[in-house]
C-alpha cells in the first residue's frame, strides 16, 4: 500500500498563493505518478493536474493552467502543488493520489490522501 498525507491547506485571499504538500510512504515504487484532485461542495471531484515521478512531466486542467504548478522531490517522496493567483472558485478540498500506468497511457489512481481544505475569500 501507499500512504499519502497532504498538508498546507488553509485560507487565502483572492489573488494570493498557497502551497500544498503530499508526502508518500509505503510501497512508493508501485507509483508512477501523483495526481492532484479537488472537490468543491455540491460538485463532483475534478482533476487538477499530475506529475510523473520519473522525468517530472506534468499535465494540468485548463482551469488551473498558468496559475498552478506541480513539482516533486523524489528523495523525499513528496509532491507539491503551488497555487498562485487564487480565485474563490478554487475553494475545495484538495486530494493527492498515487497513480499507476495503464496500457492506454492513462493512470489508475488507487491510493488517496485524506484531503486538505483550501478556502479562497473574495
Amino acid at each position: 500500500q501507499v500512504q499519502l498525507v497532504e498538508s498546507g491547506g488553509g485560507l487565502a485571499q483572492a489573488g494570493g498563493s498557497l502551497r500544498l504538500s503530499c508526502a508518500a510512504s509505503g510501497r512508493t515504487f508501485s507509483s508512477n505518478a501523483m495526481g492532484w484532485f479537488r472537490q468543491a461542495p455540491g460538485k463532483e471531484r475534478e482533476f487538477v493536474g499530475n506529475i510523473r515521478w520519473s522525468g517530472g512531466s506534468t499535465s494540468y486542467a485548463d482551469s488551473v493552467k498558468g496559475r498552478f504548478t506541480i513539482s516533486r522531490d523524489n528523495a523525499k517522496n513528496t509532491v507539491y502543488l503551488q497555487m498562485n493567483s487564487l480565485k474563490p472558485e478554487d475553494t475545495a478540498v484538495y486530494y493527492c493520489a498515487s497513480g499507476r500506468d495503464l496500457p492506454d497511457g492513462s493512470y489508475e489512481y488507487d491510493y488517496w490522501g485524506q484531503g486538505t481544505q483550501v478556502t479562497v475569500s473574495s
